[in-house]
């Protein structure tokens, strides 16, 4: 069995916004306290972590994640990879890199943003992010016990990879996923799908959106992520269909 669970819900800027006094910021419900965008997966033996979030210190300590055998990046925006400097308590308590795979595009950036974390600058001293680092494409890749299969989709104009494990696919930051891309998800027991917000988005799904595209796949369980504070957790639940929800921090659910 595999459990995974929604570290973070949120947009990039998080939920509550700074400087924001709108309905969902002022919430007291703590479905609308929404972290940025992150996934863990767990089996008996192994844990992977997709993306390391802007939160990805305060997730882990929520969470109490004692170790990752692997880090996952769909791609290479900074919401998605500002927590990666956070990985080094990990390289201190075992004594070893971390292994994380990325698309080259991505990587190229990571250099780009912390490149004392991969030589590219003379070293002053300090304790940097040690990483093993596996390029991926296409092909599916294995971590531990756990095998994933990117899935191509659209961020605007970026390429972007969705993530299939077993019978559940994980699809944030999009808002196109080619016929080719819709057919390796088919026969899902649970999506976890880009929603954003109701109003249209040159880069995200709005939910109207995502409901089309869940309509024409038919997992049997839907969990909308990515979430913006235009949308209020309790108010937007209302109005989707019965198999169709929002993902909130927290959440878990299991796949054989």
């Amino acid at each position: 069995m595999i459990r995974v669970t929604v570290l973070g819900s949120g947009t990039s800027t998080g939920v509550p916004s700074v400087a924001c006094e709108c309905p969902t910021c002022r919430s007291t419900d703590p479905r609308d306290k929404r972290l940025r965008t992150s996934l863990l997966i767990r089996s008996e033996t192994t844990t992977v972590v997709i993306d390391t979030s802007l939160d990805f210190r305060q997730q882990m300590l929520q969470h109490d994640i004692m170790d990752i055998d692997g880090i996952v990046f769909t791609h290479h925006h900074f919401d998605h990879i500002g927590g990666f400097d956070d990985i080094r308590p990990y390289n201190f308590r075992y004594n070893r890199p971390i292994r994380i795979h990325a698309m080259r595009e991505t990587v190229d950036v990571l250099h780009d943003t912390f490149p004392y974390a991969f030589g590219l600058i003379a070293p002053s001293g300090a304790a940097v992010p040690s990483v093993d680092t596996h390029i991926i494409d296409t092909d599916p890749f294995t971590i531990g016990d756990i095998t994933l299969q990117p899935v191509p989709m659209k961020h605007g104009s970026m390429r972007v990879n969705g993530y299939r494990i077993g019978s559940l696919a994980y699809c944030t930051d999009t808002n196109s996923i080619s016929r080719d891309s819709m057919d390796m998800l088919t026969g899902l027991s649970t999506l976890i799908l880009d929603g954003l917000r109701y109003e249209p988005h040159p880069t995200h799904f709005t939910v109207s959106q995502a409901l089309a595209v869940i309509d024409e796949l038919q997992p049997g369980q839907t969990y909308l992520t990515h979430i913006s504070h235009q949308i209020k957790h309790a108010d937007c639940e209302t109005r989707l269909p019965a198999n169709v929800r929002l993902a909130y921090d927290g959440l878990e659910v299991t796949i054989p």
